[in-house]
């Protein structure tokens, strides 16, 4: 407790230490609640329909209710519970597993899991503003329009702002951990070499950070069809006659491929984690070090590879052509090659070893086992004339459960795997495995009938009366599942208590590095600065490592380090014993000198809650009520403030002294941070830009003039626009030398510059959009606003986000200003520079819009 008081953290046992916390472990474990609350919550949602589906039609929750039911269910699960739940076990054990004090961005990982927190819970006051969103958790167009939802259709916009509070919060996530483990991995810890659940979440953090930015694409549009009232997905409906796309052809082909581009690398974001966790339980509980890691590790990067090019499978009864098709068939069949040497990988391990059936390692089998089965009926579907029979049915539905669950499976054995570590208390072994059995007899009553039941429509509460019995047996299978829960709960709460304490290591073959240390770990997690120079993890001292700087500044020794794998012995592997030893050095905070690391911050929290007011305002302005405006105006207000204060807060976050950073030697945190980000709004901007080509070729490229303002009113506002950009980035490249020479002056004047350049840019642009508002000719007599028809809503919103990055550089600029002029930057260029990527990517993507919004 006193090293958390040294670092301005208050005890474990305080409420404030929970909203303050910045640090990684503290982070995991909110998580890890979190994420189990929204487990129940989605859970109860599915014992509810599943009690519906006993007989066929809608008897207990109604029609609307059950579509409520469903759909939330899904998303809950989807989003909020299984990959926050893995993510909660990343936050924990990867700084550990890979040698680093804490993730690279502290405060951004406490503002990621808030966002989560928050948007979680404008979820559920999504229930209370008359009816949730009910179109089915893949959100399909044009069901996921208000034309489509009943009433005033609040809270299906509250879902879909919270899915993007969310992604924004993945975003966050994404870049923290690429940052941290290419740039803080301890000395000769090659990324090969880190332990298999890092890697996992390696690879998953990177199909994150790509298929995250589309869905917030897909969202961003949707959420300004329903708020602003653009027509990306919207039909016409001509009095009560069905839905037709004459004014919008292809909407619906639209979302259905930005959310599968999203949708498909997202099954394998929920399974990575999973799949690190069971190769860790396999390594430690058969005492064999995974065989054929190298074809393992090669096997996972193909498959984040291959990802992102077979969404369209899931879209082999629309109306693309075959050969289109043919060729996803192909892409689909490939993907499972390399998930069959993985398996064979899991199984040969436990072939060739000792096997120990404690809970952690009976989850991680049951895992294996039921991704086998859901593998294997994945593959009819990936067939498409088999597709055409089964898609729809419950046959997806089944199959989708044993690959989702089966992940889900696993990381259950990974709570029980770290749960020592977490607490320092050892969970009730006889109930664990008690939870096993149950939990896999529900599981399987609960989704096996599903195969059998294939032809009940998906979605749909009616099915033939012949399969009523299998829908019963799902529906006890579901509560036995369901009880099995509340086995585990009682479990893990009653051995917070009463548990046997545990050492370092707890389990005889774990030699990755998070058991080299006491459990719980410390604050600051290692005894000195750890190192695998030697092939072995070792704990330096301050000398060692200043002798090591001052001799080869910068560089870091490569040895071969054996990082996890039981009785691996090529280059040294961390023996247990040696993990015990480890333990009774002196703690990391008392070693490394003065500078203490910052560990407390409340403004993560007060950004988040900020950013929750201003997502729930947002979700009724367009009914025009007072109290949803002035919510959305004070969110606005408090989440600037909050963002403000952050800014001005003395947090530190130190460089680790020796560290690995392969391939990033020569970039700094903060600029790898920002390429990453940029990263992502590349895909961001490149979903946009898409769409329009999309829609514009569905409605036909040259007939889409006939939708736009004569080319005489709108090119040369777009022309000046792009003269002041371009001069606008060369002047931040002047302010960039000034500061190198020291030149205040020069640097404040070139960043003034910069600033106004911008600001003449947005005038320009509001001057634009309010004469085209306003004209009036013989095709737009009301003018041409963001809903006259597809073709301004796709100039006013791919626009308008450019000109929402260009605010933000604005608001960037003007802080910089102001520190410049009282003497910053002087000789350290750095910040700069850092803005200047931003600022000439927004630039860049100014290259691309005005050529496709007012020449082409």
């Amino acid at each position: 407790m006193s090293q958390d008081h040294e670092h301005g953290l208050p005890p474990k046992s305080s409420v404030s230490r929970w909203f303050l916390t910045t640090n990684h472990k503290d982070i995991g474990v909110l998580y890890l609640i979190t994420a189990l609350f929204f487990l129940l919550f989605g859970g109860v949602l599915a014992l509810l329909f599943r009690l519906e589906l006993i007989s066929s039609g809608a008897d207990l929750l109604g029609s609307m209710g059950y579509n409520q039911a469903v759909s939330t269910h899904g998303l809950l699960m989807v989003f909020w519970f299984i990959s926050p739940f893995a993510f909660g076990f990343a936050n924990y054990v990867v700084p550990l597993q890979i040698g680093a004090d804490d993730l690279a961005f502290p405060r951004l990982n406490a503002l990621s899991y808030w966002l989560y927190l928050f948007s979680g819970i404008l979820m559920g006051v999504s229930f209370f503003q008359g009816t949730t969103f009910a179109g089915g958790w893949t959100m399909y167009a044009p069901l996921n329009t208000p034309a489509y939802i009943p009433g005033e259709g609040l809270g299906a916009t509250s879902v879909v702002l919270a899915l993007i509070m969310f992604t924004a919060a993945v975003t966050l996530g994404s870049v923290n951990f690429l940052t941290t483990m290419y740039r803080m991995r301890a000395e000769g810890l090659r990324m090969r070499d880190i332990p298999i659940f890092s890697l996992s979440i390696n690879l998953t953090v990177w199909m994150m950070l790509f298929a995250f930015a589309a869905l917030l694409a897909a969202l961003m549009i949707l959420a300004s069809d329903h708020i602003l009232g653009t027509t990306y997905f919207q039909y016409s409906i001509d009095g009560t006659t069905m839905a037709t796309d004459a004014d919008n052809p292809g909407a619906s082909l639209l979302w259905a491929h930005l959310f599968w581009f999203f949708g498909h690398p997202e099954v394998y974001i929920v399974f990575f984690p999973a799949l690190g966790v069971m190769a860790e339980c396999f390594q430690t509980f058969t005492g064999r070090r995974l065989v054929g890691r190298k074809w393992f590790i090669i096997s996972m990067v193909l498959v984040a590879l291959q990802s992102f090019v077979v969404w369209m499978h899931h879209m082999f009864l629309t109306g693309i052509n075959l050969p289109i098709k043919t060729i996803f068939m192909a892409t689909t069949i490939g993907i499972s090659l390399p998930f069959d040497l993985m398996v064979f990988s899991l199984i040969y391990t436990m072939a060739k070893g000792r096997v120990r059936f404690t809970t952690p390692f009976l989850f991680s089998l049951g895992a294996l086992i039921l991704f086998i089965i859901g593998g294997i009926t994945g593959v009819f579907l990936g067939a498409i004339v088999l597709d055409y029979q089964f898609r729809g049915t419950y046959w997806v539905v089944a199959h989708f459960h044993y690959v989702m669950v089966s992940g889900a499976t696993a990381l259950f054995g990974g709570l029980y795997y770290w749960y020592p570590k977490i607490t320092g208390k050892m969970y009730n072994e006889r109930l664990g495995k008690i939870h096993f059995g149950v939990y896999f007899l529900g599981f399987n009553l609960l989704y096996f009938p599903m195969f059998i039941a294939w032809e009940t429509p998906r979605r749909v509460f009616v099915y033939p009366e012949g399969l009523q019995i299998w829908h019963s047996m799902a529906t006890v299978g579901g509560f036995i599942l369901g009880a099995s829960f509340l086995i585990m709960f009682y479990n893990l709460f009653v051995s917070l208590w009463r548990g046997e304490d545990v050492g370092p290591n707890p389990w005889e073959y774990a030699t990755s590095a998070e058991w080299a240390v006491s459990s719980p770990p410390p604050l600051e997690n290692f005894p000195g600065i750890p190192s695998y120079a030697t092939g072995k993890l070792e704990f330096l001292d301050d000398e060692t490592v200043a002798e090591r700087t001052e001799s080869t500044p910068g560089a870091a020794a490569h040895g071969h380090a054996a990082t996890d794998g039981g009785t691996a012995t090529d280059g040294g592997a961390v023996t247990a014993r040696a993990a015990v030893t480890a333990t009774e050095m002196e703690p990391a905070h008392e070693v490394g000198g003065e500078e203490h690391a910052s560990h407390a911050s409340f403004w993560p929290f007060l950004i988040s809650l900020a950013g929750f007011i201003t997502f729930l305002g947002l979700s009724g302005v367009r009914t025009g009520s007072v109290f949803y405006l002035s919510l959305a105006a004070v969110g606005g207000l408090g989440t600037f403030g909050s963002l403000l204060g952050m800014t001005r807060e003395l947090f530190h976050a130190p460089e680790m002294a020796i560290a690995e950073r392969w391939p990033f030697e020569r970039v700094e945190k903060m600029k790898l941070g920002m390429w990453t980000f940029l990263a992502s709004d590349i895909v961001l901007f490149g979903a946009f830009i898409g769409s329009y080509a999309f829609v514009r070729v569905a409605y036909g490229w040259t007939a889409w003039h006939h939708d736009l303002i004569p080319a005489e009113h709108v090119t040369m506002p777009g022309l000046i626009n792009t003269y002041l950009l371009l001069t606008s980035s060369f002047l931040v490249v002047i302010a960039m030398v000034a500061a190198e020479r020291e030149s205040k002056r020069g640097t404040v004047a070139a960043l003034v510059g910069t600033f106004a350049l911008g600001v003449g840019f947005l005038i320009n642009k509001g001057l634009e959009w309010q004469h085209l508002f306003h004209i009036s000719t013989e095709s737009f007599p009301n003018g041409w606003t963001l809903s006259t028809n597809i073709a301004s809503s796709t100039f006013y919103l791919t626009t308008g986000l450019h000109g929402a990055h260009v605010t933000i550089g604005l608001i960037i600029c003007a802080y910089m200003t102001v520190r410049a002029w009282n003497g910053a930057y002087q000789g350290d260029d750095r910040a700069i520079e850092y803005f200047g990527l931003y600022w000439h990517f927004v630039d860049i993507v100014w290259l691309f819009l005005f050529p496709l919004f007012y020449i082409l």
